[in-house]
């Protein structure tokens, strides 16, 4: 007697790797894939291999999005610690042999270039969820203290490079954790009024404050140059304040319904600078209007308040806070990028996520959303 056995198809054997794959997470990041290469064609496509480098670079945080969705968070957890000390040790290694451009140090060669602050983005909030789920239930305001300063040391440390940017949005992620964890709005509330009132302070003293030769002791010239080109870019048309002033009349010349799909005429006559990374926004604020931006903003906020409905789900303090986290990431991602390019935020090299050119902050994303769909993973096998 014969048996003939069926070999299973693709699909039945792809199955058990995509089970309990969170859909509208997935559906989120589709879109705003498809936005990304769409604005990266029309803005990239006579700018080298940028739109192919871009599309290769989706496809490799897609890749790292599907391997790291298959670590359970308690594997994750284990790597908190470790990861930690490796991103800080690599921050102190570029402080004393770092490479230094543009005068800034943030890379590190070890046979190939790193940016390790980059690992930051994804260690400082996977070791603030591991340390206060190891606090769980006798939590005291030494254990927040204690976050606090690990959350210091590498902020300080980008900070020194300098690197504005990436600094805020580790400062971000950390912040957001320990806030998840308890923090009292007590404590919460004094800096933010505080913050409330140095801004309004700057913007009624700004004409006394960016006058030649003033200098902010708390701050880098650079640093304070960005605050003042942004009270007032006309301080600078041709030179600091040429980045802001473009990339407004690029969002303003969109109109409502935009100049149309490769008709933007501040993008392919190359005034708004960094078209292809930066400043990507602009571009497509130009083609697609205040219809498209409304689009785009629904879709980034679709995204966040999903990673917000995975945390909600998650089952202990540690999925909990780390997808939070993730979703503040990308909420700071989006809004410093926007609030930079539309003339609100100071212009910090932070990209747009999906939309900008770039391989190192792609790889955080598909990171930071893998972790996200193991979270959402590990929920719903648990609940079959």
């Amino acid at each position: 007697m014969s048996f003939a056995f069926e070999r299973p198809s693709l699909l039945r054997r792809l199955a058990p790797w995509v089970a309990g794959f969170d859909g509208l997470l997935a559906f989120g990041v589709i879109l705003l894939a498809c936005a990304g290469l769409l604005t990266m064609y029309s803005s990239g496509y006579d700018h080298g291999t940028r739109f192919m480098d871009h599309g290769r670079n989706m496809l490799i945080a897609g890749a790292i999005l599907f391997v790291v969705a298959q670590i359970p968070p308690q594997r994750l957890m284990s790597l908190a610690v470790p990861l930690y000390v490796v991103g800080v040790s690599l921050l102190l290694a570029v402080a004393v042999m770092g490479i230094t451009k543009k005068g800034a140090t943030r890379w590190l060669n070890i046979g190939v270039i790193i940016q390790p602050s980059e690992i930051l983005k994804i260690a400082m909030p996977l070791m603030l969820a591991w340390w206060f789920q190891r606090r769980e239930g006798q939590l005291r305001p030494l254990d927040f203290l204690v976050a606090g300063l690990l959350l210091a040391l590498p902020v300080g440390l980008i900070m020194k490079q300098p690197d504005l940017g990436t600094s805020l949005l580790v400062l971000a992620a950390g912040l957001s954790v320990i806030f998840f964890a308890g923090l009292s709005w007590k404590l919460v509330a004094p800096p933010l009024l505080l913050g409330l009132v140095g801004i309004t302070l700057l913007v009624v003293f700004e004409p006394q404050l960016c006058a030649d030769g003033v200098r902010w002791v708390v701050l880098r010239e650079y640093q304070q140059q960005r605050i003042c080109t942004l009270l007032d870019p006309t301080r600078d048309p041709l030179g600091k304040g040429f980045h802001i002033i473009q990339g407004m009349i690029a969002i303003g010349s969109g109109g409502v319904w935009g100049k149309g799909f490769m008709q933007g005429t501040q993008t392919h006559l190359e005034f708004i600078p960094e078209r292809t990374t930066d400043f990507i926004f602009a571009a497509f604020s130009e083609e697609f209007g205040l219809v498209g931006n409304l689009l785009l903003i629904a879709a980034f906020i679709f995204l966040v308040l999903r990673a917000l409905a995975i945390a909600l789900e998650a089952p202990t303090v540690f999925t909990r806070l780390l997808a939070g986290a993730m979703a503040m990431i990308f909420f700071c991602y989006a809004f410093v990028n926007m609030g930079m390019v539309s003339g609100i935020l100071p212009v910090v090299g932070v990209p747009l996520p999906f939309i900008s050119y770039g391989g190192t902050a792609m790889v955080t994303l598909g990171l930071g959303l893998g972790i996200l769909m193991s979270i959402a993973k590990s929920h719903r096998l648990v609940q079959s």
